[in-house]
């Protein structure tokens, strides 16, 4: 079974904590290699009522962009992520995604006990990760993302992209069924295409896949209100808030309990209060 199957989409949004076990994360969370550091977070998440936590070993920034951030081996990554992945599995059942673009990674992370790949590259970087998403029957995230941004609408662009991703998965042997779809704010756009994006959420429904979006700290956010990455929370609550009124499935967060809360009040506008 899917790992998508226990998420029933359209009842309510579901909330992604991010578990970043690296030292060079741009949300300044980065937890390095300490696992139960990692995994007190991790519980702490659970009993704020996270449904999925994303396990990230390599920051998402750009090499040699940002000070400090540099591509590493696979070797390290697993070395990061798997200690943490084999602790929270042991102690619960909740789902545990593996942010990574990498087919080795992904498939450590599997056999440790996570069931989605949150792919940045959505299967375009390693040619192997659709044989691995295929043979192991996990979850997958297909985010967009570009080296070279050239947009005539950035909206129907980026849903063409994610369309054709999904369509070649599926030939490839991917059960569409366990496909979920994110628009990658904050890669490859600017500021106005993110923003632009985020008002027009409800047109990637038509993808027919459930919609997850990452806007969590991110620097758009800190662009229109002139913040650092700290002092983001009321923006990524503002941002969190609007997507969900547009239809948006999953989100991805760093501030669990605020953004649940969030989620929750935003959920009995848009979807009803029972």
């Amino acid at each position: 079974m899917s790992a998508l199957e226990s998420l029933p989409f359209g009842t309510r949004t579901f909330v992604m904590g991010v578990l970043n076990v690296t030292p060079d994360s741009f949300s300044g969370d980065g937890l390095g290699s300490d696992v139960n550091t990692a995994l007190s977070r991790a519980s702490r998440f659970i009993e704020e009522g996270v449904d999925i936590i994303d396990v990230g070993g390599e920051s998402t920034r750009p090499s040699g962009i940002y000070e400090g951030v540099q591509e590493i081996q696979e070797e390290e990554e697993i070395r990061r992520v798997i200690p943490v992945i084999d602790a929270i599995k042991s102690r619960t059942n909740v789902l545990i995604s593996v942010d990574t673009y990498k087919a080795n990674v992904a498939l450590a992370a599997v056999n440790a006990g996570a069931s989605i790949v949150n792919d940045i590259w959505g299967m375009q970087r390693d040619p192997d990760m659709t044989s691995v998403i295929s043979s192991t029957g996990c979850s997958v995230v297909l985010m967009h993302n570009t080296s070279n941004p050239d947009y005539s609408d950035v909206v129907q662009d980026t849903i063409f992209t994610l369309s054709e991703m999904v369509e070649r998965a599926v030939r490839s042997g991917v059960n569409k069924e366990s496909i979920l779809i994110d628009p990658g704010i904050g890669f490859g756009k600017t500021v106005k295409q993110n923003l632009e994006i985020l008002r027009r959420l409800d047109e990637y429904k038509t993808i027919g896949r459930p919609l997850l979006v990452g806007t969590s700290r991110k620097s758009t956010i800190g662009n229109v209100l002139d913040l650092p990455v700290d002092e983001r929370l009321e923006g990524t609550a503002a941002t969190v808030a609007l997507a969900i009124s547009k239809g948006v499935d999953i989100v991805r967060v760093h501030d669990v309990k605020e953004m649940i809360r969030v989620s929750r009040m935003s959920d009995a506008i848009v979807r009803g209060w029972n």
